[in-house]
């Protein structure tokens, strides 16, 4: 259970947090452990909708800011309970994103009067589809609950800042043909063949490179699967190929569809799914005062999280946390306990200055 004195540890507290398991669609247990542990803290107003906890400071103060973290893991890969060697803790969650979770917990339980008033936010199913993500729902059903000046999404970068994120988007390509007996090909239409010109662009293609804010954002379009073939004796009269393509913020998601159809203007194309990118949001002066505690400049997001929630909310939101995204899903994931002491420190200050 998170103990008064785990919860003041943050360190202990990922380990604690790690080892109550919650694979998307099972974070019933912990969302339990972290509402009754928020419940004692008398400066905070705790909520619970379904899976999703969220507790708050009311001290009046101008600003409010959000600190956010999702409860939820990959699948466990041989790799629970944790472990600790040296200065490193090993198990799933231990980066994406448990170590971020112990860090807004341990601020919730200790800081009574944070310089600007606070809501910290848990919530489910965020490594799953878009639909069940906890975020997505409270954006829906309560957007009130997540206004605010300034919001931190504690995902993993390794103790930098990584601001904004790409957008995100797959498509279907189809190259059509017409079926025919293999013995007698010259009747038929190959569309496998004929999906050769859907590789070759995807082969050709030059991604943008897009700075802004001081942020270098790489955009990339890449096959991902593909399908297509009837039987061993018949010429194909269909080849599927979806392609994920990572946008950069300076485009929306209707701009990114338009650019897919365009490139491949002489074949069906299908959007099957689509997420917003978002931009870096360091204009605001609360961003510009975390920079300066963090010390070092920020680098883009490349990928995409739910900083993009925020800011269709109108929320300038950041990415920072002690994990090293390079890491998050891994069989041997793993956090740094230097990177955890380092951010809890830096949020520290910040809140409290």
């Amino acid at each position: 259970m998170l103990s008064p004195e785990i919860l003041a540890d943050p360190v202990e507290l990922t380990r604690v947090l790690v080892d109550v398991e919650s694979v998307s669609g099972d974070e019933a247990e912990l969302a339990d452990q972290v509402e009754t542990a928020l419940r004692r803290a008398a400066h905070l107003s705790v909520e619970r909708h379904g899976n999703v906890v969220l507790a708050s400071t009311h001290t009046d103060r101008p600003q409010r800011v959000i600190l956010a973290g999702h409860l939820d893991t990959v699948p466990i890969a041989d790799n629970l309970p944790s472990t600790v060697e040296g200065d490193v803790i090993h198990g799933c969650g231990t980066a994406d994103m448990k170590s971020g979770v112990a860090l807004a917990l341990n601020l919730a339980a200790t800081v009574a009067r944070p310089r600007y008033d606070v809501t910290y936010l848990f919530y489910d199913c965020e490594e799953v589809e878009a639909e069940r993500n906890g975020l997505n729902r409270l954006a829906k059903t309560h957007p009130e609950k997540l206004a605010a000046d300034f919001a931190i999404l504690l995902e993993p970068t390794y103790g930098l800042v990584e601001a904004g994120c790409q957008g995100t988007m797959r498509a279907v390509v189809t190259a059509v043909g017409r079926r025919a007996h293999s013995a007698r090909s010259w009747l038929g239409v190959n569309a496998i063949h004929a999906a050769g010109a859907i590789l070759n662009t995807l082969e050709a293609y030059e991604p943008r490179t897009v700075t802004i804010d001081g942020c270098t954002y790489r955009e990339g379009l890449n096959a991902v699967r593909i399908a297509g073939g009837v039987a061993g004796n018949v010429i194909p009269d269909e080849c599927r190929i979806e392609i994920n393509y990572r946008f950069a913020p300076d485009r929306t998601e209707a701009e990114a569809a338009a650019h897919v159809r365009e490139l491949f203007a002489d074949f069906a194309v299908e959007i099957t799914d689509s997420a917003p990118a978002a931009m870096p949001g360091l204009a605001s002066a609360i961003a510009k005062e975390f920079l300066d505690v963090v010390g070092q400049p920020p680098q883009a997001k490349l990928g995409w999280t739910d900083v993009a929630r925020f800011a269709a909310l109108g929320v300038p939101a950041l990415n920072f946390g002690p994990g090293d995204p390079n890491l998050a899903h891994k069989r041997d994931e793993r956090v740094e306990i230097p990177k955890i002491r380092a951010g809890a420190e830096v949020l520290r200050r910040w809140l409290t200055a």
